[in-house]
């Protein structure tokens, strides 16, 4: 297994590895750089939906998305399928997976099993390093808030999530609930500090005026996704891109209007944030 830096923030391509056949000591390997890089493109895979949740449960167990129908023959799949005439773009805008669960996802795992001939390029950014470059007096004012998340901006009725055509939402009657988390979160591996705030799901600074959070929330959203904390994953057919939710944001660029796109994705169940 060789790794070849995407940036120099976070990123890898892995080669020499076949993700149909990964052997225990192939698996500490892989999830090794996993925790170091973030993000891991694996090209040139062959992986139908079995093989690809095969390899997904060598990381723990799969969840399944609490607001998206999925796969009917592999419920742990979710296909995200962009048809040539739809506008609306599922992933776009930075995020961080499922941050509206008690416990989100630990990391995910996506396959490109269409995709067009140019644009639809996913960009990650390192959470570990826009906290490290933030002031000594930001980090002290950070360490022991709390922010809101909920999955009402993306899955409530009228979310800009259920507008697209990629899947299929549901249950936006329980989209409003709310969970807490630490706005500073300590990654249970590297023990590494990161900022766990994204503009997709985090609603609020919990004891803060309505002023006050918004204006630290729109300084930690811009900060989080500075370009020089980011790198920028080039999709083929056959690619299989991971990223670790505890570490990064991500944004699905949507530039290749009147193309089709057809991912697949699972997500490895995580811990709650401390």
């Amino acid at each position: 297994m060789e790794l070849h830096p995407l940036s120099g923030s976070l990123g890898a391509e892995v080669s020499g590895v076949d993700l149909n056949d990964v052997s225990a000591d192939l698996f500490e390997e892989i999830e090794a750089a996993f925790v170091d890089h973030h993000v891991l493109v694996f090209r040139d895979q062959d992986l139908d939906p079995q093989a690809q949740v095969n390899f997904g449960r060598l990381f723990g167990e799969l969840d399944t998305h609490p607001f998206v129908h999925m796969n009917a023959e592999h419920p742990e799949v979710l296909d995200v399928i962009t048809e040539a005439d739809d506008i609306t773009n599922f992933g776009g805008g930075w995020h961080t997976d499922v941050t509206f669960l008690g416990e989100p996802d630990l990391g995910s795992l996506l396959y490109a099993v269409d995709v067009p001939t140019f644009g639809g390029d996913t960009l990650f950014a390192n959470q570990h390093a826009a906290y490290d470059a933030l002031s000594d007096t930001m980090k002290g004012m950070l360490e022991g808030l709390v922010a809101v998340h909920s999955a009402g901006p993306q899955y409530a009725e009228g979310g800009l999530s259920t507008k697209s055509k990629a899947m299929v939402t549901k249950n936006a009657d329980r989209a409003l609930e709310k969970v807490e988390h630490p706005v500073i979160r300590t990654h249970p591996r590297s023990g590494r500090k990161g900022l766990y705030v994204n503009k997709a799901f985090t609603i609020r600074i919990k004891g803060m005026r309505r002023d006050e959070s918004d204006a630290l929330l729109n300084f930690l959203f811009q900060h989080g996704t500075n370009e020089s904390y980011t790198c920028r994953v080039r999709w083929e057919s056959g690619t299989l891109t991971m990223w670790d939710n505890r570490s990064v944001q991500h944004f699905a660029l949507y530039d290749y209007a009147g193309q089709r796109r057809h991912m697949r994705r699972i997500t490895v169940t995580g811990d709650t944030p401390r």
